[in-house]
């Protein structure tokens, strides 16, 4: 087999949605010819722990394990946290109160810190791995970012050794939904917007998730950029299925981020909830993981607080068997500028359970080129207009799944992964 060197932050017993993508492309890659070698941190900063994940790794998987330096353990003492606190991404907050040193610790982590809090390990990886490398070749370099650091170790391997690099951008890096909450000087603005250009134009192949982000990176770096989306493992979708909730369970699995709220969704649910007492009793609105305070509050400001479940962070495996019981599975798609291009992995995973899903988003974005006709896809601003359609939803306990399951399949999604592998091998530039 041919041997791939993947580079990437996030890995069990590390879980969220960072995790699977790289994770399930290194369960079926042997399928497909190619070896990875996974090079990940010895000791980061767990954003959140699933053990369960283990199962996905092969005993014949080499892991390639660095110690990692960050700054979380200094921003928790300085900000009061405990040691053993999470530290969430994308600006969610659960807490709902940030004073001034939080100000000032983004204000450091934005200019001190580009691209990201990992950037230490910048230079500490290339050294390692070019000396592995030396003694232990590979055919290709895969880096996967966020953390876009990752790319940086891929860029400064690239030029140290030549060897054929794909750069995977999971999430955009200056055009990602939280940018603009970033407290940037113009020099570390201009910082971020010039290594994301030399990123994309020394890479010799750079992927992405989505066609609305391909054409925005491909216009920053001025050259064709793949998509290969996110998908689905079969192995994951519980057998036999949980039964569907005999409550009216509206689902959100994974982070509920400020930008994911949806006010006009809880008026929405309010309003049928006031002329339909029935619904208003059996209505639970289920969140499967972190929830951002804001969010809370906007629901209880419509009177729905009592139909509110908060069940947490749970496993991977868990998650699945939640999204299958529900009545309805929420896909908020971020209220921000690169909305577009937002196709967030969870959604193969809704579909591949066969619910109904209450998308919120535009119509021209990625989503509805990935949606069933028999999932309700409706537009900030128009679900107000939409009550009865809402209300339907929560009628149906049969599948409706029009998923494409070979398309999606992790297992097919690695295919064209060796094949982008190949192609990048062979070409002689």
């Amino acid at each position: 087999m041919k041997r791939v060197l993947i580079i990437t932050y996030y890995w069990p017993p590390n879980g969220g949605a960072g995790v699977y993508r790289w994770l399930k492309m290194s369960k079926y890659l042997p399928k497909h010819g190619w070896q990875p070698v996974i090079y990940t941190p010895l000791d980061p900063e767990l954003t959140a722990v699933d053990h369960g994940l283990a199962k996905d790794i092969s005993p014949d998987l080499e892991v390639l394990r660095h110690s990692i330096t960050e700054p979380f353990s200094l921003y928790k003492r300085f900000t009061g946290r405990k040691q053993e606190e999470r530290v969430q991404t994308a600006f969610l907050n659960e807490g709902g109160k940030r004073g001034w040193k939080e100000d000032v610790a983004l204000w450091i982590r934005s200019n001190f810190f580009v691209p990201d809090a990992r950037v230490w390990w910048v230079k500490p990886s290339i050294k390692f791995l070019k000396d592995h490398l030396a003694k232990h070749p590979v055919d290709a370099i895969i880096t996967t970012g966020p953390p876009h650091s990752m790319h940086l170790i891929g860029l400064g391997l690239k030029q140290a050794t030549g060897i054929k690099w794909i750069a995977d951008f999971r999430d955009p890096w200056t055009d990602i939904d939280y940018y603009g909450q970033l407290t940037l000087t113009d020099w570390a603005d201009r910082k971020h917007h010039r290594l994301e250009r030399e990123v994309l134009q020394t890479a010799d192949r750079v992927v992405t998730v989505s066609w609305s982000w391909a054409k925005d990176l491909s216009k920053i770096g001025g050259r064709p950029v793949e998509v290969i989306t996110n998908g689905f493992d079969p192995e994951d979708v519980p057998t036999p299925p949980e039964p569907v909730d005999d409550a009216w369970s509206l689902v959100h699995v994974g982070s509920m981020s400020a930008t994911r709220d949806c006010p006009e969704l809880w008026a929405a649910l309010a309003g049928i909830c006031k002329n339909d007492p029935e619904f208003a009793k059996r209505l639970k609105i289920r969140f499967v993981g972190p929830v951002d305070k804001s969010i809370i509050d906007n629901l209880a400001a419509t009177g729905l607080a009592s139909n509110v479940e908060q069940l947490g962070r749970v496993d991977h495996g868990t998650a699945m068997r939640e999204m299958q019981r529900a009545r309805v599975l929420l896909l908020p798609i971020n209220d921000t500028p690169n909305s577009a291009g937002i196709l967030p992995g969870k959604v193969f995973e809704y579909l591949s359970v066969g619910r109904p899903i209450l998308a919120v988003g535009p119509k021209n974005g990625d989503i509805a080129k990935v949606l069933g006709r028999d999932q309700l896809l409706v537009e900030r601003g128009d679900l107000g207009k939409e009550q009865d359609r809402i209300r339907s939803l929560f009628s149906n306990a049969e599948s409706t799944s029009t998923l494409d399951h070979q398309k999606y399949s992790r297992r097919t999604l690695a295919g064209e992964v060796a094949n982008l592998l190949k192609s990048t091998v062979q070409d002689p530039k």
